[in-house]
C-alpha cells in the first residue's frame, strides 16, 4: 500500500523558511552584539520594544500568505461550486431527455392503442357502409344486387382485413350517378339516412380520438383519405342538405333491428322530390 501525503502550498514552506532565517539572524545578531547575558537582563520595556520590531516583519509575513491562501481556498471552492452547477445543469438535461423519452414512450403507446381502436371502428364503418349499400342497391330495394352477391360481398369483408368493400362500391355508385341520385344513396330513405348518421357518428369519433395521439395530424389526413373517408365527406355533405328529421342522429337513432324487414320508403326532400 502507498500512503498518500497531502501537498503543502508553496507559500507555507517559504513562510518556514523565511521564519527560520529571520530568527536564526535575530539569534546570531542578539549572540554578537547585544549578549545574551545583556539581553536577558534587559528591562521589560526595551525587551518588549526589541521582540515587537523583531516579530513585526513575521506577523507581516505570514498575514501576507494567510491572504493568498485564504484566496486560493476561495477560489477552489468558487470551482468547486461552479462544478456543481455544471453537474446539475446536466442532471437537469439528462432529466428533461428522460422526461422526452417517456413523453414519446407515452405517446407511441397512446398511438398503439389508438390503432387497436381504429381497427375496430374501420370494421365497424364497413359493416354500416354495407348496411347502407344493401339498402339502396339490394334487391328488393332501388338496386339490383342479388342476395346471392350481396352475401358473398358481406362474406369477402369478413375473411379479410379489407374493411372498405362496400365504401369504394359507394364511391363508384355516387361518381357515376347525378346529384339527386347522389343524395338518394345517402338521405332517400329513412333507413338509409339512419345508416349515414351512424357513418358520421362514428367516423367523427375516430377522428377525435386521433386528434388526441397525433399533433401533427398525419394520423387524420390518412384516415381521411381512405376509403371510409372519402364516404364520410360525401354523407357530410348530403347530411348538411337533408331535412332535419333525416339529419339528425338523435332523430333517426342508430339501432339497428336485424329481425324485421324496414320499410325502406323514400323521403321526401328538397333534393328528392318525386314529381
Amino acid at each position: 500500500m502507498s500512503n498518500s501525503k497531502p501537498n503543502t502550498d508553496w507559500r507555507i514552506w517559504f513562510g518556514l523558511s523565511l521564519t527560520a532565517f529571520w530568527l536564526l539572524l535575530g539569534a546570531g545578531y542578539i549572540s554578537n552584539s547585544v549578549g545574551w547575558r545583556n539581553f536577558s537582563s534587559l528591562p521589560a520595556d526595551q525587551l518588549g520594544s526589541f521582540l515587537e520590531g523583531a516579530f513585526a516583519p513575521l506577523a507581516f509575513l505570514w498575514l501576507v500568505i494567510g491572504y493568498f491562501l485564504q484566496q486560493q481556498e476561495l477560489q477552489q471552492n468558487t470551482n468547486a461550486i461552479a462544478d456543481q452547477g455544471r453537474q446539475i445543469t446536466r442532471s437537469a438535461e439528462q432529466a428533461e431527455i428522460q422526461s422526452q423519452r417517456m413523453a414519446e414512450s407515452e405517446l407511441h403507446a397512446r398511438q398503439q392503442a389508438f390503432m387497436q381502436v381504429a381497427t375496430m371502428v374501420r370494421r365497424q364503418l364497413g359493416s354500416i357502409s354495407g348496411l347502407l349499400y344493401l339498402s339502396s342497391q339490394g334487391a328488393g330495394n332501388d338496386g339490383d344486387v342479388s342476395p346471392e352477391e350481396m352475401s358473398r360481398l358481406f362474406s369477402q369483408q369478413a375473411g379479410s382485413d379489407d374493411s372498405e368493400i362496400f365504401s369504394r362500391r359507394l364511391l363508384e355508385l355516387n361518381i357515376t350517378a347525378d346529384s339527386p341520385e347522389q343524395y338518394n344513396l345517402f338521405y332517400g330513405t329513412v333507413v338509409r339516412a339512419r345508416h349515414s348518421n351512424h357513418f358520421i357518428f362514428a367516423f367523427e369519433r375516430m377522428l377525435r380520438r386521433a386528434a388526441q395521439v397525433d399533433g401533427d395530424h398525419m394520423l387524420r389526413d390518412a384516415i381521411q383519405a381512405s376509403a371510409h373517408g372519402f364516404v364520410y365527406t360525401i354523407a357530410k355533405g348530403h347530411q348538411t342538405n337533408a331535412p332535419p328529421e333525416l339529419a339528425n342522429i338523435e332523430a333517426t337513432g342508430m339501432h339497428i333491428d336485424l329481425t324485421v324487414t324496414p320499410s325502406d320508403t323514400p323521403s321526401t326532400s328538397p333534393a328528392n322530390t318525386e314529381t
